[in-house]
């Protein structure tokens, strides 16, 4: 066949999509847009040049970025070449990185056996290295050395370039980091392992110190694609130019407009230098997009084009107009929380899916106060790229606390918080404890505060009491009634001192403070619902609920909730983006640096595109965020959205406001039999339907069901309902908009 008939194959593709898959020879950059089927594009054009017998399949290498994105991008290609499609490569930087260096490993001192470490193996090599250079884990962690030296590899820096540099700066804290560095290296060689930063390092010296093997692989790959493009580091594009400097054949897709991995070390400038990098490089762009209606496209780039740091290209599509964007203004976040368990119920309940819809949001503590409210309406939902908040690690912690100080024979939260922070309680110990206890049928605080009388817990005695009369202070306290839960809460962080462990010992330790200070955001709405009947037991009843939601499988009909970070490649007709305000969404750091304020307009523009059909963009006049409340201005990626595509509704948003952070919850000193404690909560104006047992109810989206019991729960009624088609649901009276048939 020849090549004019092999292209009449690709007639159904766009200009521009046709193109790029003829463009076979010679550097090619394709700008594709968000929506514009790049996929496709990457598919046909392997399959172009196989075809037209340009290569072998084997000798087309095609990298990405997840394991899935390879997967699909391969099985697509068996679908259209069947004949040899499953010998091309197609796999993750790492993916190739391993294979080449399992067959060449031993030219720089690895053999064909080298053990990868994960984030565990490398932790545990970084503990015992600091511990030997006697540094102190409060004043330098592992994990913060850990993440220089990642950087320091995205960027090729050796050891000794480290220590240069932090010579000639004169930072002692750059010295160590670096000496550790060099000790973490030469630990790793001598166990004959790797992490993954090193399999793109190592492979790269390999190429540099071995030209034979380098010029062996050239040889081999004459057509080299690189996917998302936009999203890689220097030592990434090192690789791939020493691959593609013999054939020159390397095209690579991406998107400079959706570049919002900074933080990872991702390096747009490959994205945008790459004509003066590649000479002769032609560009194609990729504006078409199949997704989006005209409103939604032309509200993303209203934004984007405020973006200083692109290549530029305007996005359009034969789409229908479409609905106009909701710019939704709420009272607070969880007015806002409310408004989209409502609009979703009436979307479901006009015939569409909970699966349709996704909300997103800048920060992940966000997911709080909207989890709340479609757990309270009984909307199915799961979180993506995160936990759900009540799940994450530090906040499962702080209730444990809670939980014990209510029921101290809760021997499973115990035995969780014994060691948190470090106590130097062993987990021997706690077995022993639990041994003892299940011997006398005792809980394991009982055991632990008559440590000294048990011979097997002579040595941690002191250690164990120590615990038990924290923990008694505690339970005195809570018990004495002069306390309010938020005034318990702030008494457990002050005289555990959990946040200092969290800085000091754990990964994101500041992102995970946050969410400690957002589970106070949580209390003092409790209290403010439930006023005098704002009790620790009424508020882990609360909690319970919460944590009580519908097993989501993937795939499942329900909403999908996660970052905006996590949102990129995916889209929905419905899409919400919370929290659209300055302070917020762009961050407080962005606002003062133009290549991170640059960053968030991408990660806007990103945002905006994963909807199909609808898009709602919502802004608090307040929030409650880390037990502090905020007044912020609406964003500015609104206000850059010309008002011909948007729609304007909620509360009127006043004029002249500036981000203020006021405290709501004074630190006070734990006198657990301090007196004349005052405890006020204000009360709540929220009316309760009035259901009880028995009742026969009607649900917009769930339909016909009978209430089996309602709970009285502060201002609120707690429903247990059985739906005819839905089974049972647990639901809040006030955010349940039932009514009795």
């Amino acid at each position: 066949m020849d090549i004019e008939s092999i292209k009449q194959n690709y007639s159904r593709m766009n200009d521009m999509q046709q193109q790029a898959v003829f463009c076979t020879e010679g550097p090619l950059l394709i700008l594709a847009g968000a929506g514009s089927g790049k996929t496709t594009v990457l598919v046909n054009r392997i399959a172009y040049i196989l075809q037209c017998g340009l290569c072998k399949p084997w000798q087309i290498l095609a990298i990405t970025f997840t394991n899935k994105a390879a997967r699909e991008l391969k099985d697509r290609i068996c679908i259209t070449v069947p004949d040899g499609g499953q010998d091309i490569w197609a796999a993750t930087f790492h993916s190739v990185c391993s294979r080449i260096l399992r067959r060449f490993g031993d030219r720089i001192g690895y053999d064909a056996h080298f053990t990868i470490y994960d984030t565990d193996d490398q932790r545990k090599v970084m503990k015992d290295i600091l511990k030997g250079m006697n540094v102190d884990e409060k004043i330098l962690g592992h994990r913060q050395v850990l993440s220089a030296i990642s950087r320091a590899k995205d960027e090729m820096k050796t050891p000794d370039d480290l220590e240069q540099e932090a010579k000639d700066s004169f930072d002692s804290r750059k010295i160590t980091i670096a000496r550790a560095y060099k000790k973490y290296q030469e630990q790793l060689k001598s166990s004959n392992a790797m992490d993954f930063d090193d399999m793109l390092l190592n492979t790269v010296r390999l190429f540099e110190t071995c030209p034979d093997v380098l010029e062996m692989y050239q040889n081999q790959f004459r057509y080299i694609m690189v996917d998302e493009y936009q999203d890689t580091n220097k030592v990434q594009y090192r690789f791939v130019s020493m691959l593609a400097a013999k054939s020159r054949n390397l095209c690579v897709v991406g998107d400079d407009d959706q570049s919002i991995y900074r933080f990872r070390g991702a390096t747009i400038e490959n994205i945008l230098s790459f004509e003066n990098t590649f000479t002769g490089a032609k560009v194609i762009r990729l504006e078409q997009n199949y997704r989006s209606t005209k409103t939604i496209l032309a509200a993303a780039n209203d934004v984007i084009v405020n973006n200083k740091q692109r290549k530029g290209k305007t996005l359009w599509t034969q789409n229908e107009d479409g609905a106009k964007i909701t710019l939704h203004t709420a009272s607070d976040e969880r007015d806002e929380g409310m408004f989209i368990a409502k609009t979703v119920l009436e979307y479901v309940a006009s015939g569409g899916s909970f699966a349709d819809v996704a909300v997103l949001y800048r920060m992940n503590a966000q997911s709080n106060a909207i989890e709340n409210a479609l757990t309270r309406s009984g909307i199915p939902h799961r979180i993506i790229g995160g936990h759900r908040f009540l799940d994450r690690e530090e906040v499962k912690d702080m209730l444990a606390y809670l939980q014990v100080i209510s029921n101290p024979r809760d021997d499973v939260r115990l035995t969780r918080i014994i060691n948190k922070p470090r106590r130097a309680i062993g987990d021997s110990t706690v077995q022993k404890v639990a041994s003892i206890a299940s011997m006398l049928g005792e809980s394991m605080f009982d055991v632990i505060k008559r440590a000294q009388d048990y011979p097997d817990l002579t040595r941690a005695a002191s250690k164990l009491t120590a615990f038990a009369d924290m923990l008694e202070g505690f339970i005195d306290a809570s018990l004495s009634d002069t306390y309010t839960v938020a005034e318990l809460y702030d008494m457990v962080l002050e005289h555990t001192d959990y946040k200092s462990y969290l800085k000091a010992e754990k990964e994101n330790g500041d992102e995970r403070i946050e969410n400690v200070d957002e589970l106070m955001s949580n209390i003092i709405n409790f209290q403010e619902d439930y006023g005098d009947e704002a009790t620790l037991s009424a508020f882990l009843e609360e909690i319970a609920l919460q944590t009580d939601i519908d097993n989501m499988e993937s795939g499942a009909d329900c909403v999908t909730m996660m970052t905006l970070h996590s949102s990129k490649g995916l889209e929905f007709p419905l899409v919400f983006i919370a929290g659209m305000e300055e302070g917020m969404f762009p961050s407080i750091q962005s606002v003062y640096e133009p290549d991170a304020l640059n960053e968030e307009h991408r990660l806007a523009y990103v945002g905006i595109t994963r909807a199909k059909k609808k898009l709602y963009l919502i802004h608090a006049q307040s929030r409650m965020l880390f037990g502090s409340t905020q007044h912020n201005n609406v964003s500015r990626f609104c206000e850059e959205i010309s008002d011909e595509h948007l729609e304007k509704t909620g509360n009127k948003k006043p004029q002249g406001v500036t981000a203020v952070g006021v405290s709501t919850q004074s630190a006070k000193r734990f006198d657990p039999f301090a007196t004349n404690k005052a405890r006020t909560a204000p009360a709540s104006n929220t009316f309760t339907a009035s259901f009880s047992a028995g009742d026969r109810v009607m649900h917009k989206v769930f339909g016909v069901g009978m209430i089996i019991s309602a709970q009285r729960m502060g201002s609120d009624t707690m429903l247990e309902v059985s739906f005819d088609k839905v089974g049972t649901k647990t639901l809040m009276a006030n955010f349940c908009k039932m009514e009795k048939i």
